[in-house]
């Protein structure tokens, strides 16, 4: 099908916004919390953060800045796809708007982490290994958001990524690889909210990596090449 001037430059919206956004998640979720918090010692997490308070502030502005970079990913994707299934690129605009709302709520639970620690008066009432303890607690609060999100991110991309294969803007052998790789990472995440012993067997190479390599090469297939004329 053929595509208009509109959807050629949301396109590429698209592909910048899909790179612009890796670095950032990577830094947040990888190297950040790797870095600082401890999954077996609440007192050792909390020691970290304090002792590395603005690399986690750093962690929470990154992921704010890929929050906000979403929301204009879904918006553009919606514009490039709705074309050629308005219900479903709708749909897909939906679960994509939720899952975004629902991964800004990790920022308050760090946010919270900080204010836990921070040795204000009104927290003298309570241990330091209790508040170590309920710091902790926002940690993992982080972690569960980022399921839930996660599954809604997964339907939301395997949506868009059907449309992408129905269209034919894109190579199909991409948009193959987008639907499975979404399936994939929203069949982990809601496996992982009914059985949440897995997160410590199933590494997160094996959802995360088929995911990061469709972005990867979708986004840099769009901002050098665009959307091709479809066909039927």
């Amino acid at each position: 099908m053929t595509a208009d001037d509109s959807q050629r430059k949301a396109a590429k919206i698209v592909g910048i916004t899909y790179l612009a956004a890796l670095p950032p998640a990577v830094f947040a979720e990888f190297f950040v919390r790797n870095r600082l918090v401890d999954a077996g010692s609440a007192a050792q997490t909390a020691l970290d953060i304090m002792a590395h308070e603005r690399l986690f502030r750093w962690g929470i502005a990154a992921n704010l800045a890929v929050f906000a970079l979403d929301v204009a990913l879904i918006a553009a994707l919606y514009v490039v796809l709705k074309p050629v299934s308005r219900l479903l690129a709708l749909t897909a605009l939906g679960w994509g708007l939720i899952e975004t709302a629902i991964l800004v709520t990790t920022a308050l639970a760090d946010l919270d982490v900080l204010r836990l620690l921070s040795g204000a008066a009104y927290l003298h009432a309570l241990e330091p290994s209790q508040l170590a303890a309920l710091a902790r607690a926002s940690v993992g609060a982080h972690g569960s958001a980022y399921n839930v999100g996660l599954f809604l991110a997964g339907l939301r991309s395997t949506a868009f990524c059907l449309l992408w294969l129905r269209s034919r803007y894109v190579p199909r052998g991409l948009a193959i690889l987008g639907v499975l790789a979404s399936l994939l990472m929203g069949a982990c995440a809601f496996t992982f909210i009914v059985f949440p012993e897995l997160t410590n067997v199933v590494p997160v190479g094996v959802f995360g990596g088929p995911i990061f390599l469709f972005e990867l090469t979708m986004g840099l297939w769009l901002v050098s090449r665009g959307i091709r004329e479809g066909s039927r």
